[in-house]
Parts: structure tokens; C-alpha cells; sequence
């Protein structure tokens, strides 16, 4: 698809997300479009059914299919399998992450925590579905360093039970941190403190 049309896109599927981890999605790019999500099986959604922007402001809708064979069921734990809740956190980051592209961000996307985080239920291997709702409460393009932030407070749900919720779940785009030669030694192929001016 062409840039314009995934920005004004308000919903996008399986195939679309998965393109989108691999850089396949959007056709003609613009310089500095590195935006990605994780690819499968670490991507934790099948699907966004709903993504807006009002201003500075916006929410996000989101679901992800529960497999019987999942990975970390096989895994986590051996004679318990459950989801593991920080997957769940990472979900509202990559949904927040995705956001920022969508919304004209360039750059790559960075996960920068969140202020509270509450578990109530659990993701067990015969559930049918997550649902992740995000009240975007802050966008902001940082204009001297060329950063964005977005902040979101989010409830997640297991076939309709609330389970998780997260207070100013924080994700941020910046420029110039990708590592695209991997597994080649490079400037961004070591780690360490990112600041944001």
C-alpha cells in the first residue's frame, strides 16, 4: 500500500501487521520510515480493528487469537501453561509503538515502560481471545532531537474478563538506532542509555 493510505488506514490484519514486521508493507516509504513491529512469534497481536488520532490524543483496539500450541505455553510453565502477563505488557508496547508510525513518526520504536501495571486474571491455553483497549493520553513529536512519545493507559481482556491493566504505558521513536546489519558489528550493534532532549 502507499504511505497516505496506511495513514489514514484505521484498521489493519494479520498479513498487513506481519508485512509491516518485515518492512513490506508501505511501498514508497519516506526517508527515515524504520518503524517495526516484532515478527511471529513474538508479535502479540493478530489483528487491529480500530486505531484513531484526535490531536495529541487517540485509542487503539486490538485483539490477539489464543493458540493451543502456542510458544510459551510449551514453555511457561511445564504442568501450568499460562500466557506470560509481561507479554501482555509488551502487546500495549508494540500497539503504542505502531501508533507512532502510523501517525508520522520516523524512526525506530523503543519500549520506555509504564507507571503501574496490574494483573487480575490470566491467559490460559483453551481461552479464545485478548483484547486490548488504549486511551492514548499523550502524543508528542519532540522537535529538537526528532523524537516521539506517545503515553496510554490500557485494559486488556480474556474473552471478554478484564485482566490486565496499565497505567501511562510509555513508548517512544527515535532516530538513527536501528541495527539493520545484525549480526555484523556496527555503531548500534552495543547497547546502552538512550536519551531523549
Amino acid at each position: 500500500m502507499q504511505y497516505d493510505e496506511f495513514r489514514t488506514r484505521n484498521q489493519f490484519d494479520l498479513e498487513e501487521l506481519i508485512a509491516f514486521s518485515y518492512g513490506t508493507l508501505v511501498d514508497d516509504p519516506p526517508a527515515g520510515f524504520d518503524g517495526r513491529l516484532p515478527a511471529p512469534p513474538f508479535l502479540m497481536i493478530d489483528r487491529i480493528c480500530l486505531i484513531e488520532s484526535k490531536g495529541n490524543k487517540g485509542s487503539i483496539v486490538a485483539e490477539q487469537d489464543i493458540r493451543l500450541d502456542a510458544w510459551y505455553f510449551q514453555c511457561h510453565m511445564p504442568g501450568d501453561p499460562v500466557q506470560p502477563g509481561c507479554l501482555g505488557v509488551d502487546a500495549i508496547w508494540q500497539l503504542l509503538g505502531f501508533y507512532c508510525i502510523w501517525n508520522g513518526a520516523m524512526g525506530t520504536g523503543r519500549a520506555l515502560g509504564a507507571e503501574e501495571v496490574f494483573f487480575s486474571g490470566q491467559v490460559r491455553p483453551y481461552n479464545k481471545t485478548v483484547r486490548h483497549e488504549i486511551d492514548v493520553r499523550r502524543f508528542v513529536h519532540l522537535k529538537e532531537s526528532g523524537a516521539t512519545i506517545v503515553i496510554g493507559n490500557a485494559k486488556s481482556f480474556v474473552d471478554g474478563q478484564l485482566i490486565t491493566e496499565i497505567k501511562n504505558a510509555r513508548t517512544g521513536v527515535f532516530h538513527n538506532i536501528a541495527y539493520p546489519d545484525y549480526p555484523r558489528r556496527s555503531v548500534n550493534s552495543v547497547g546502552g542509555t538512550m536519551s531523549v532532549e
